[in-house]
């Protein structure tokens, strides 16, 4: 969309107000309020914003500002807040783009990928809980007709039906934006809810991700609770993933170059997508670090199934670096030709940083033709540690420690964040440092009285 074009589209649908927005390194979005006719200040200069204020931004109190020049492709009206919208900005330093900006880091690493000939397509799943608070500050799950108590109550018609104002509100909002939302659900936890719309440019999916969690906080404060993207909020219940769906399609003709007719493995998947692939389970561990950015990530990708209290039975995500056909137990399933989904990635994660750590493992494994080896067709959560072992198959971090160590190994997905890299590594040993001087109640319970 132009520069008259937009205005001419803000005039029309009363916009009076735009929110300038960028996300930090965690994937927080961070905003500024200008009025509409401050569209060409923040289309050509920037809304400007101090470095030193905003986690991962590589600055301190003394450096320049950061200027948010908004993306005018990126025009999002906002549902709950009429005569207001939102533009997706790249951060930029003295005139230059900053390499800090997780969204400008996501476009260097996909002008690499169209200069090799190809574009990321990518969708994904944002599963997130409806919680509430108690008078003792402890979170429980939002169930306002006290229905939403099953142990399996994934698809559950009462669960969602004591939903459907909020899930109809998000339907609503996301459709007058043509988003192509196609289905909505309760998911495997008590609270949890997720909403599907069609994959687009890896570059559009991150800016609607983002969105998206912006959209979800304010509907669901309609309905009176919070929407939560914490992977793990309840130990006995299922985590929230972001799931991953994606293929490489040719840069001029949009062609899929994952699909192929012929395939000896059966999946449907092209030699290249095998070398991606490759690629992307060669650098999982480190990957992983990226991904499931936070300590509690790492509370939903432990080992086993049923072990750990969860309700339903399964925790539906694997804790192994592996791929095979239509299969919910592998980090990668293929559920048609030309089709991958990732089901390690949490909802937690900074899409921006995550897809270009991921298409720098994808491109390693073409570049090398690194083979990932036959598919996995059985249940990962039944296979022995002997037959992991006789197999070669590598579990994924069991913390986030574990797996800032692995990126700390990991020069190529470190040279998918750029710069960004140490800042990760720092904050994140920061973050995992803090945590572990907490005392639980857990260990107070266990080990008060114990002689």
């Amino acid at each position: 969309m132009n520069r008259n074009a937009t205005k001419a589209q803000l005039q029309k649908d009363g916009i009076e107000y735009l929110l300038v927005q960028f996300v930090d390194i965690h994937g927080s979005a961070k905003v500024k309020m200008v009025p509409a006719d401050c569209l060409d200040d923040v289309t050509d200069s920037g809304a400007g914003f101090a470095g030193g204020a905003v986690w991962g931004m590589g600055q301190n109190a003394a450096a320049h500002d950061m200027m948010a020049r908004a993306d005018l492709t990126t025009y999002t009206p906002l549902s709950w807040k009429p005569g207001l919208a939102r533009f997706a900005a790249d951060l930029h330093v003295d005139g230059q783009p900053h390499p800090f900006c997780p969204r400008v880091n996501l476009k260097r690493v996909l002008g690499e990928l169209r200069t090799a000939g190809y574009v990321f397509n990518v969708g994904i799943e944002p599963e997130h809980f409806l919680v509430t608070r108690g008078a003792d500050g402890k979170i429980v799950p939002w169930d306002p007709g006290a229905v939403d108590n099953l142990v399996k109550p994934c698809y559950d018609f009462k669960g969602l039906a004591q939903a459907c104002d909020y899930l109809r509100d998000m339907n609503d909002a996301l459709r007058r934006l043509n988003w192509g939302v196609y289905q909505s659900d309760h998911e495997d936890a008590n609270g949890q809810y997720e909403i599907n719309f069609k994959y687009a440019d890896a570059l559009i999916t991150a800016d609607r991700f983002t969105f998206f969690k912006m959209l979800a906080s304010e509907t669901a404060r309609k309905h009176g609770a919070i929407a939560t993207f914490m992977a793990k909020p309840f130990a006995d219940r299922t985590g929230s993933a972001a799931h991953m769906h994606y293929h490489l399609a040719d840069a001029e003709s949009g062609k899929n170059v994952f699909s192929a007719e012929r395939d000896s493995r059966g999946l449907g998947l092209s030699e290249l997508a095998y070398h991606f692939l490759g690629g992307v389970i060669a650098h999982a561990r480190a990957l992983c670090a990226v991904t499931s950015p936070t300590v509690n990530c790492y509370k939903r990708l432990q080992l086993g199934q049923g072990l750990y209290g969860v309700r339903s039975g399964y925790t539906w995500t694997p804790a192994f670096a592996t791929y095979g056909d239509n299969n919910r137990t592998q980090m990668i399933r293929t559920p048609d030709a030309g089709h991958v989904e990732d089901r390690t990635v949490s909802s937690a994660f900074n899409p921006y940083l995550g897809m270009a750590a991921y298409v720098y493992a994808g491109l390693d494994g073409i570049r090398n033709k690194i083979d990932p080896g036959e598919p996995n067709r059985g249940n990962m959560y039944e296979t022995s540690p002997e037959e992991m072992a006789r197999r070669n198959i590598r579990t994924l971090p069991q913390g986030l420690s574990e797996a800032i160590d692995e990126l700390e190994r990991d020069r190529v997905i470190q040279a998918g964040l750029g710069p960004i890299a140490p800042e990760f590594v720092r904050l994140k040993r920061a973050e995992w440092n803090e945590f572990h001087k907490q005392v639980s109640a857990w260990e107070v319970e266990r080990y008060l009285t114990m002689l």
